[in-house]
């Protein structure tokens, strides 16, 4: 039995076979995740997990170059986009359109969904 960390095996099993610059999308429970990429369903109720409980969980156990995120979220969601530029604050943060963004995503190694409920709540994160 694992003793903690990530729990769930397939997150677990994604994040191992990620490799150096590959990238990794988790999104809003609204993103329309593309054909493709592997999906990894995480979304439970409103709000639980957020994107940004996802990412510190990975971001715990995993080397992050970048994160990508949306001219959007810092208009529409400017307390989100301040959450995560200060939660992450030694990463280096990429802004994109959304629909940049969107035709990105197929290249992503997995698209993890939450159940996030915050507008442009999206990010993608590359493999340091």
């Amino acid at each position: 039995m694992k003793k903690g960390g990530i729990l769930h095996p397939t997150l677990n099993r994604i994040l191992a076979e990620t490799g150096h610059t590959d990238l990794l999308t988790i999104c809003d429970r609204g993103f329309p995740v593309p054909p493709g990429p592997e999906r990894l369903d995480l979304a439970l109720v409103d709000d639980v997990p957020t994107v940004v409980d996802v990412l510190r969980a990975i971001a715990g156990e995993f080397v992050i170059d970048r994160i990508l995120v949306t001219e959007e979220m810092a208009a529409a969601s400017p307390e989100r986009f301040a959450l995560l530029r200060e939660t992450f604050g030694d990463v280096a943060f990429q802004v994109v359109t959304h629909e940049r963004f969107k035709a990105i995503c197929p290249e992503s190694r997995a698209v993890i969904r939450t159940g996030d409920a915050t507008p442009y709540a999206n990010v993608m994160i590359v493999s340091g």
